[in-house]
């Protein structure tokens, strides 16, 4: 598999199968991922690799506060306070798409919940990836690891795993750290869920559109 093909072929996968993931596949992805550039070589990645009992027992933990009403609390803004366009009509119409895939209308807000409910067991993949950096480190250190989460779904694709990047998995830091025993100083990033995909679940054919290059490129000589 080529890099083209990997880029073009990755998706986003919301539904699993219930099989595990080989050990060697995952050692195979960090062995090559290690290799991502990263500003004067700084390497700020750390990486929980979350399955089996300690899965579970995290995600019933962040269902338990997102049921009962605790509002999220990321260690930092992912999403913009004010959404302005061109990003909220993509917003929306990425949500859209979803609903649309899977049937859910837009007055249906309890099928919305429990669609939303899907991000905190990272869509039931056997393992979740949880990323985490020190506090002190800036906003270049999150360039740095935009490449190493691209170098890790790429790798994955390549060893025939599907992955499903979320920011959603951060939104309760403070359950992940207490969860995994998790210094106080670290950042929670993001998680990747990954696994096997269940080709047969209706929500894994739904994929985002990308604008055309010639909308955010311009030359200059």
């Amino acid at each position: 598999m080529n890099v083209k093909d990997a880029l073009k072929m990755r998706k986003s996968i919301r539904s699993f199968l219930p099989k595990e993931i080989e050990k060697e596949k995952l050692e195979t992805i960090f062995e090559y991922a290690r290799f991502t550039p990263s500003g004067v070589n700084m390497q700020p990645w750390e990486v929980a690799i979350v399955s089996g009992k300690t899965k579970n027992s995290l995600q019933e933990a962040i269902l338990k506060a997102f049921n009962t009403g605790i509002k999220p609390n990321m260690d930092y803004n992912y999403y913009p306070l004010t959404w302005s366009q061109p990003y909220k009509s993509r917003r929306k119409e990425t949500g859209l798409l979803m609903y649309k895939t899977l049937d859910i209308s837009r007055e249906d807000k309890e099928k919305q919940a429990d669609q939303w409910r899907a991000n905190y067991r990272a869509f039931d993949a056997p393992t979740v990836l949880l990323f985490f950096m020190d506090k002190e480190l800036e906003r270049g250190s999150f360039l740095d690891y935009g490449m190493f989460l691209q170098s890790i779904m790429l790798l994955a694709q390549e060893q025939g795993l599907a992955t499903c990047p979320q920011a959603a998995l951060a939104e309760y830091p403070d359950i992940i750290r207490k969860e995994l025993n998790i210094e106080d100083n670290k950042i929670v990033v993001a998680a990747i869920a990954i696994g096997y995909e269940n080709s047969e679940a209706l929500i894994n054919s739904y994929k985002t559109p990308r604008i055309e290059k010639e909308s955010f490129i311009k030359y200059f000589s």
